[in-house]
């Protein structure tokens, strides 16, 4: 069993999670249910596993496990920000605020805290809360370039100031031009600021690499029909 376990975390290293979930699954099929470090372990790593899948029911069966069961305590944060993400990703945005807060009443704070917050803050309309908690997330980290990313989308997308958002998009694009939602951000950055021509390039180089992303898609139907 031992070595089913040990190939599972060598699979989910090598970021291969349907294979290393098999391994998982067998390995916790022969745990004795006393073992409860065992277990929790093992539900851990499914629950991780079936958040990279995008399976999120599956993975919150397991997470809950972990933040309701386990010692450790950077682990149960971990999994309280992979639940709150999971919560956002659903539109559970009160779970995902509850999570959030039990963090902060344990006093652990992260760029990953205030970034979450912050989207769920957006997602609910209230965009200067948004944009405060993305400044609070760059005072910790003044080059992540998710909450780069989120600050400047917001900053165009609402119209507070079209201009500086357009900066820190491209500053996100810079620092990961790889990244179909930062070049979104700056695709839309760009028709905010009235350049059509560069937020069509910025757009379709967007969807090449994320061609069934919604958003996108509605994005660049947005800007071909402005600019037709």
């Amino acid at each position: 069993m031992v070595g089913t376990i040990q190939e599972g975390i060598r699979l989910f290293n090598m970021k291969r999670w349907e294979l290393a979930i098999q391994e998982f699954v067998e390995a916790l099929s022969r745990v004795n249910p006393e073992d409860e470090i065992l277990s929790l372990d093992l539900a851990y790593y499914l629950g991780l596993c079936y958040t990279k899948l995008e399976q999120f029911d599956e993975a919150l069966i397991y997470l809950e496990q972990v933040v309701t069961g386990a010692q450790d305590v950077m682990r149960v944060h971990q999994c309280r920000i992979t639940l709150a993400y999971i919560y956002v990703i659903t539109k559970r945005t009160k779970m995902a605020e509850s999570e959030l807060a039990r963090l902060a009443e344990n006093g652990f704070e992260s760029v990953q805290v205030y970034t979450i917050l912050a989207y769920t803050a957006w997602a609910d309309r209230q965009y200067q809360k948004a944009v405060d908690l993305y400044k609070k997330a760059l005072q910790i980290d003044n080059n992540n370039a998710t909450a780069i990313n989120g600050l400047g989308y917001i900053l165009v997308d609402t119209a507070m100031d079209p201009q500086n958002g357009l900066l820190f998009c491209k500053k996100a694009v810079d620092m990961n031009p790889k990244n179909p939602s930062y070049l979104d951000s700056l695709g839309w950055a760009y028709f905010k600021n009235g350049n059509h021509r560069e937020a069509v390039n910025w757009l379709r180089r967007a969807l090449d690499l994320a061609p069934q992303h919604k958003e996108i898609r509605n994005h660049i139907k947005i800007v071909a029909g402005e600019a037709g």
